[in-house]
């Protein structure tokens, strides 16, 4: 193939994916690997890691050795088609999440993927970490499926970094916006003990590292009292979508990837609301202990779950996601 000819071809990639290219997705579309040669030799690739390429009349992509990285994790896949992945197959994590994220100071000299099954890092500047990570813990930033910020935070804490450099990283999530203080003291748990905490106590660590970010000790414990308030309050709000949602654009095959991307939002929200329905079956319409007792959600927010409740059509939606998921696996193209 001619170099004009190769460079199009190649093009056809780069503009959907940070005018970025592996060598296998050169080579499925006919570029060899002598094509790749010459026009990395006349300057019209930049090779960015083994089997990576950028177009040199694109710029760089921030972070540009993060979506390398994990680029070549999966070198023969499209960006777009595994950002559907439930699990994703590669996650950005530790470090390098933090930088992501755009949380701390850390220097992240190492491309940090977490992965399902083990992998063997071929080069010095990637390190990879097995584990499952459930679909809760991740986001996408940059265009990269990347651990959530609660879990990014577990995950340094877990590496031992300094906490000193994790409070820093607290401190700038908190900046950010609100963090899933529920999860992330869940997250925190099993590494209370080994910080000098008692056994199982995610809710000290996270006090400790509230009061080395410098956050005023009497806002840490009035938040953390004020976690399940938050919650509820969160979940009305998501109820609320829910209940307004027309659940009939899921049908649509043109949608099945946004079901998809969706379902273990909706998922999550239909289990939970579903423990709320049951707690409200033992909550008298007159009694104001709860609110009186400060310590859970308050007979008003309560009336408001319960009618948002019941003005959703969970069968009618979980029947839609259902389908979704049936219509991908059926053609996943």
């Amino acid at each position: 193939m001619k170099s004009r000819e190769a460079l199009r071809v190649l093009a056809e990639v780069t503009e959907s994916q940070w005018g970025l290219v592996t060598s296998a997705q050169a080579l499925a579309r006919g570029v060899s690997h002598m094509n790749l040669a010459r026009l990395a030799d006349a300057g019209d690739l930049i090779r960015l890691t083994h089997g990576v390429y950028r177009d040199a009349g694109a710029p760089g992509p921030e972070h540009e050795e993060l979506h390398a990285a994990w680029l070549a994790t999966e070198p023969k896949r499209l960006a777009w088609e595994r950002l559907s992945d439930r699990p994703p197959s590669a996650v950005v994590s530790g470090e390098s999440a933090a930088r992501l994220h755009r949380i701390g100071d850390l220097r992240a000299m190492r491309s940090e993927l977490t992965t399902a099954t083990r992998r063997q890092a071929r080069h010095a500047d990637i390190r990879y970490r097995t584990r499952e990570l459930p679909i809760e813990d991740v986001t996408v930033r940059e265009g990269l499926p990347v651990t959530t910020r609660e879990r990014t935070i577990a995950d340094l804490v877990e590496a031992r970094e300094d906490l000193s450099n994790v409070g820093n990283v607290l401190r700038d999530a908190v900046n950010q916006s609100e963090l899933d203080t529920d999860r992330l003291i869940e997250l925190l748990a099993p590494l209370a003990a080994r910080n000098g905490h008692r056994k199982g106590d995610g809710t000290a660590l996270l006090a400790e590292l509230y009061r080395i970010a410098g956050i005023d000790r009497d806002s840490v414990i009035e938040q953390i009292d004020a976690v399940h308030e938050v919650s509820t309050r969160v979940m009305v709000k998501n109820l609320e979508r829910l209940a307004n949602l027309d659940v009939s654009m899921f049908r649509d095959p043109a949608n099945v990837q946004l079901a998809m991307t969706l379902q273990p939002v909706f998922e999550k929200l239909i289990a939970k609301s579903e423990e709320l329905r049951h707690a409200l079956e033992s909550v008298s319409p007159n009694e104001d202990e709860a609110a009186a007792r400060g310590d859970g959600p308050t007979l008003a927010e309560i009336r408001e779950i319960a009618n948002v409740m019941e003005s959703t059509d969970w069968a009618e939606l979980a029947s839609a996601l259902r389908l979704a998921r049936a219509s991908q696996e059926t053609d996943p193209s």
